[in-house]
């Protein structure tokens, strides 16, 4: 019985979603948003990250703008940009699956710890948004869902965006952990520009 509820949730879910959240940032898409990043020196020569959520993915890059990795990630259950003002402040079991959003914006970065003492990326401290490693969450089989094709599955979490282990240590560890970095979580219920006024050709 519950299978069937999950897979009804999941087709709900994918009901809700606006009609171009199908469409997914691709490789040269990602490529063009970094170009613009350094362009418009908006990432003040720090490494930065671009995170899609229809694609499920993030693709880090240098000061340059060299693609340094991609990888699947696990985003926000709930379709959307803006998150509910007050997230931050109330525990997750107050938490509605329509407020699991991954909210849209430009992140500067500082590390941090959670309440289980592991080392996490802030995004938003007061909004608790972070980056951090996949956990097992019991029921949700989150290191499972990053290792599957699609992307419906992999929106799952409160908002966080869940990053497997060894991307994450390989990658955002040393780059976001250590000194203040740039991560860019793109909108998918609005133009691109309008958060983004510097970018370009990678509008949707």
């Amino acid at each position: 019985m519950r299978r069937v509820h999950a897979r009804a949730g999941l087709i709900a879910l994918a009901l809700a979603l606006p009609a171009f959240a199908a469409w997914a940032l691709d490789d040269a898409g990602a490529q063009r948003f970094a170009e613009d990043v350094v362009r418009s020196h908006d990432a003040r020569g720090r490494a930065f990250a671009v995170v899609d959520k229809p694609a499920a993915t993030v693709w880090v890059f240098d000061a340059r703008g060299r693609l340094l990795g991609q990888s699947p990630v696990l985003v926000g259950q709930a379709p959307g940009d803006v998150a509910p003002p007050d997230i931050g402040s109330r525990p997750l079991s107050r938490v509605k699956p329509s407020e699991k959003i991954t909210a849209a914006g430009r992140y500067v970065t500082e590390p941090g710890r959670n309440t289980h003492g592991e080392d996490i990326v802030w995004l938003d401290y007061e909004a608790a948004l972070s980056m951090h490693r996949v956990r097992d969450v019991p029921g949700e089989h989150r290191p499972a869902r990053l290792r599957t094709p699609g992307t419906a599955d992999k929106r799952i979490s409160f908002g966080c965006i869940n990053v497997p282990e060894r991307f994450y240590d390989r990658r955002i560890d040393p780059l976001f952990s250590r000194q203040a970095g740039v991560v860019y979580v793109l909108p998918e219920t609005r133009p691109l520009h309008q958060l983004f006024g510097f970018a370009r050709g990678a509008d949707r």
